[in-house]
């Protein structure tokens, strides 16, 4: 069902501890790490970051965590460097996962239009209420980022296609995102395959199944254009919206997939269905046979872990060109990043800039040892930190401005991404403005078909 505000209480609310988690089959974090909070269906809560409560209010930055919609949470990330470094209120959220945040109940009734996208409708309920109550905590309804990373970042790009929430935020970022394009899909026939039924009696079996039950059935999740909640595909929205739109950043990593292969060459029996799940995604649905023969031929001698590590990083990679030069072109502005600094923990060398890298570098989380945040660099490095500042303020102008160069064009000589133009900004222990670094690979991808 729809989500709800809980409600009120008197007297002071204990929230020393971090609240509970959405239900999900990992007990660590997502990156493998002890987490506080809890595995509960009752995981609607926010983490607030404030510098003060008093004074001028504050930008607002929202933040929706990866995972692949059916892991990790909100209480993976520690706001308050990024929170005092900037005079922002940083806002973290937990929402539904898995079955119970994108499991689609609207053949059984009106009463269920909208639950494949459930998970999302919560992300809008605290958006609301971050609304309504945000200042009481320092913060500025008015200028609120809604930002994230892998599948948060997707949720982003999916809440620029939900009309419900266009009045609620005010800018983007969308950190190694993927877009929201397909229609839901009838799960009937799998559900009651799995609930070994008929498929008229799938809500009722699911409707009295624990939520520990209905974990072990393992349905994967992703959002989708249902129509009543996300209306039409993100580019779409983009393009529909134009000036009444946000000003959006959006980039991935270098080596996005060296995260999923740990940077080991060899095959993995996934890799086949796995390769053709993603290109597909990549290209929003369209056939991605040319495609990936076309990879193949320009690397003949990369071996299987390889190839597997470049359809991960495409996939992020051209779902961020194409929502940064619609944003341009259409909308309010959109810049494109790259984060290239290499992971330099010892062991870890060879995987690059993975998937996550970066996460550590959006809250500067590297500036604070003690922080429980995990990150894939020595922060004893001081190259690293001087990265850190450097990314995250950079994130603090975009949220503050609607642009990440200080509220000037200026100011780094970062324009925003055009196609005549393909300005990207690379992070790196030496950061830089770049042109059209996507070229080859972009030309691998290219069809006739694809948005």
């Amino acid at each position: 069902m729809a989500s709800e505000l809980a409600e009120g209480w008197s007297g002071v609310y204990e929230a020393t501890n971090f609240p509970s988690r959405a239900m999900q089959t990992r007990s660590l974090s997502t990156l493998g790490l002890p987490v506080g909070g809890s595995l509960s269906e009752d995981c609607l809560f926010l983490n607030i970051v404030t510098p003060s409560v008093t004074g001028s209010l504050r930008p607002v930055i929202v933040w929706f965590h990866g995972g692949g919609f059916v892991a990790g949470s909100a209480n993976e990330y520690d706001g308050t460097v990024l929170a005092g470094q900037g005079d922002v209120v940083v806002v973290t959220v937990n929402s539904r996962l898995g079955a119970f945040g994108f499991l689609d109940f609207s053949q059984f009734g009106s009463e269920y239009l909208g639950s494949a996208s459930n998970g999302l409708r919560d992300q809008i309920l605290a958006l609301q209420w971050i609304s309504r109550n945000i200042e009481d905590f320092g913060g500025d309804p008015k200028n609120v980022t809604i930002s994230g990373q892998s599948s948060g970042a997707s949720s982003v790009l999916s809440l620029l296609a939900s009309p419900s929430a266009d009045s609620l935020y005010h800018k983007a970022i969308a950190c190694s995102p993927t877009a929201v394009y397909n229609t839901k899909t009838d799960r009937a026939e799998d559900l009651s395959d799995r609930l070994k039924c008929t498929p008229d009696d799938c809500l009722e079996i699911l409707r009295d199944a624990t939520a520990e039950e209905l974990l072990g059935l393992q349905i994967g999740a992703r959002i989708t254009v249902d129509g009543h909640v996300v209306t039409r595909s993100t580019f779409a929205a983009i393009e529909e919206r134009g000036m009444n739109g946000v000003p959006l950043l959006t980039g991935t990593t270098a080596t996005e997939g060296s995260y999923y292969t740990r940077g080991n060459p060899e095959s993995r029996d996934h890799y086949p269905w796995l390769n053709e799940y993603l290109a597909r995604d990549m290209l929003c649905g369209d056939d991605p046979d040319a495609y990936l023969e076309a990879l193949k031929s320009a690397y003949p001698d990369a071996s299987p872990g390889k190839i597997h590590e470049m359809i991960w990083t495409d996939m992020f990679r051209r779902i961020s060109l194409q929502t940064a030069e619609l944003s341009s072109t259409h909308g309010v502005g959109g810049w494109l990043y790259r984060f290239d600094l290499p992971v330099n923990l010892q062991g870890s060398e060879h995987v690059g800039a993975p998937h996550a890298s970066d996460m550590s570098f959006v809250f500067n989380t590297v500036a604070s040892p003690s922080s429980h945040a995990y990150t894939f660099h020595d922060v004893a490095d001081p190259k690293v930190q001087r990265v850190g500042s450097y990314w995250s303020n950079i994130i603090i102008s975009m949220a503050r401005f609607g642009n990440p160069n200080d509220g000037s064009l200026d100011t780094l000589g970062w324009p925003q991404y055009a196609a005549d133009d393909r300005s990207c900004l690379v992070v790196d222990e030496v950061s830089r403005v770049a042109k059209d670094l996507d070229s080859f690979h972009s030309s691998l991808w290219q069809s006739p078909n694809v948005d």
